[in-house]
């Protein structure tokens, strides 16, 4: 019996994994064509948001079954619990960068404005949720509270890219759209690492049995 539930653990890990893959492409794909100016590269951004909507579910249901068939012990217990809200996280990462990926069919980024820090904005959230995937497989508590550490920086960048766009919509009246919808492209990349810093803590929950919030 144990050792069917470590093969459906493990295979909750590789789902996992999967999830955080597709929400580092989807964040990838809108961040290019927004900064390549090519909004057919949106295109794999919202296919990636699709393919997350179908894991959460799968990932859902083999949650459930090893809740309700092997009876876990405490600590498997708080990494299953643990999954299940970081899945709703990871698929909120997704619709938002299908968000992003959306604008992209309506914005336009000249040359000289490619040097605002949304692309260093969307690296660092990339890492984000990386690193929080890894910190569940990994059971890396350390590598859990750098993610919800490194979210300071990417709310720094967002105050950074908010002045930039008002400095640029103070100079030319007429950019105020486009600052206005680069600014929702900020946002977006903002709360994607607030869901990477939900998820960081839920691995840390599931190693301590406490969760930050509560602790």
């Amino acid at each position: 019996m144990r050792n069917r539930f470590d093969q459906q653990l493990e295979r909750l890990h590789v789902e996992l994994i999967q999830m955080g893959a597709l929400c580092e492409d989807a964040i990838s794909a809108a961040a290019e064509a927004l900064l390549k100016g090519e909004p057919s590269l949106a295109d794999a951004a919202e296919e990636a948001e699709r393919e997350l909507d179908r894991q959460e579910r799968e990932v859902e249901d083999l949650c459930l079954k090893l809740l309700l068939q092997q009876q876990p012990v405490a600590r498997d217990l708080r990494q299953i619990s643990a999954a299940l809200k970081m899945i709703s996280d990871l698929e909120r990462i997704g619709d938002q960068a299908a968000d992003i990926a959306e604008l992209t069919r309506y914005v336009r980024l000249p040359e000289d404005q490619r040097s605002l820090h949304i692309a260093e904005m969307a690296r660092a959230v990339i890492r984000m949720v990386t690193d929080s995937v890894d910190s569940f497989v990994k059971k890396d508590l350390d590598l859990a509270r750098a993610v919800c550490a490194a979210d300071d920086r990417v709310d720094a960048l967002f105050d950074q890219v908010k002045s930039e766009l008002i400095g640029l919509i103070a100079a030319d009246a007429a950019c105020g759209q486009q600052g206005l919808d680069l600014l929702m492209v900020a946002k977006y990349l903002e709360r994607i690492g607030d869901h990477a810093t939900n998820v960081a803590e839920w691995v840390e929950y599931s190693i301590t049995g406490v969760h930050p919030l509560n602790d």
